[in-house]
């Protein structure tokens, strides 16, 4: 019997030390490239005014981070994903079917697409089907699908300069990526006859599309290095950028805070963060961070995130989103779809 509870005791004392060695002070937080300027100066604040070090953040694009997200449970998965559009409902699925059960969703603000090129240049104003007709990689010709035959934007439309199609852009993986294939491509396609009504999303890959990686910032680079190409990125680093960069009016709508915000430019979208809640026990700083996102201090009207790029939602959208992460609303499948 001693030697039964000696055995007992000792197992108790291993589990008690493995749970503690799994508590943590320290944030892991992956994601959108886009959000990660916003989630980057979040940290830094929170890592200033509080006791708890500074979160740990990658840019592994929307897609890769919620792969990682919803890998599971515990110190080796991250507690919070950052994301340029919203989880879809196959990333969802993936969580819950990994343990990863109780998420909730925080609503930051909004974003712009940019198309975008070095402010060397004369402005090229374009629209949806110019973009798509740019960079689909089967174009209607005569009336049949063909590989894309355009290498110059006059080719496509003669109000368009004699410029060579050259495009960065971001990787499958990113959640701009999505965000443009849905609402350029799939929106200027999805009227065209010869797509039976359907919206067509597939970019070329024969080099007019240069996949950039993830990291905007190397997109903004390499327009610097290649006059001649446009890039496609948040709107919040062609901000950051107005002194080097200009960006093109789509459908006649140029990249504003206004314009974003109300909808009426039509390549904005809706930015968010996941939070797992299942590591709310061993990282006691995930919520603190979290609130602290949320706060009118960082997403208010006149919040610091507003003089980075960040496009404020209405107020009592703000009030509604707080709420939901301060109690820790827990997201359905239902809310996805």
């Amino acid at each position: 019997m001693n030697r039964i509870l000696k055995t007992t005791a000792i197992a108790a004392a291993v589990m008690g030390f493995a749970t503690a060695a799994q508590a943590r002070d320290q944030v892991r937080i992956v994601g959108s490239s886009t959000v990660y300027p916003f989630s980057s100066y979040v940290a830094e604040e929170f890592g200033a005014t509080t006791d708890f070090p500074t979160p740990v953040i990658e840019s592994t694009g929307s897609g890769g981070g919620a792969r990682l997200f919803c890998n599971g449970l515990g110190e080796g998965t991250p507690d919070i994903t950052n994301a340029s559009r919203r989880m879809k409902p196959s990333e969802f699925e993936r969580c819950v079917e990994n343990g990863v059960t109780d998420i909730t969703e925080a609503f930051i603000g909004y974003d712009g697409i940019a198309f975008a090129q070095s402010s060397k240049n004369d402005e090229m104003d374009v629209t949806r089907e110019q973009l798509f007709m740019a960079l689909a990689a089967q174009v209607p010709v005569d009336g049949e699908l063909v590989d894309n035959p355009y290498t110059q934007w006059s080719e496509i439309d003669s109000s368009l300069p004699d410029r060579e199609i050259a495009v960065y852009g971001p990787p499958t993986t990113s959640g701009t990526r999505d965000a443009f294939e849905e609402l350029v491509m799939e929106a200027a396609s999805e009227d065209m006859e010869a797509y039976g009504g359907e919206g067509y999303t597939d970019i070329r890959t024969d080099g007019a599309f240069i996949d950039a990686g993830e990291n905007d910032n190397l997109i903004v680079q390499r327009l610097s290095e290649n006059t001649d190409a446009f890039g496609i990125f948040g709107y919040s680093f062609l901000e950051e950028n107005a002194d080097t960069l200009m960006g093109s009016s789509i459908d006649g709508v140029e990249p504003t805070p206004d314009a974003i915000g109300s909808g009426e430019y039509p390549v904005s979208r809706s930015m968010f963060f996941y939070v797992k809640n299942q590591h709310a026990d061993e990282v006691p700083a995930m919520y603190e961070y979290a609130n602290l996102f949320m706060s009118e201090k960082m997403i208010g009207d006149i919040g610091y995130l507003k003089g980075m790029g960040l496009i404020p939602a209405p107020k009592d959208m703000r009030a509604d989103a707080r709420e939901d992460v301060a109690n820790h609303e827990t997201l359905e499948l239902s809310d996805l779809k």
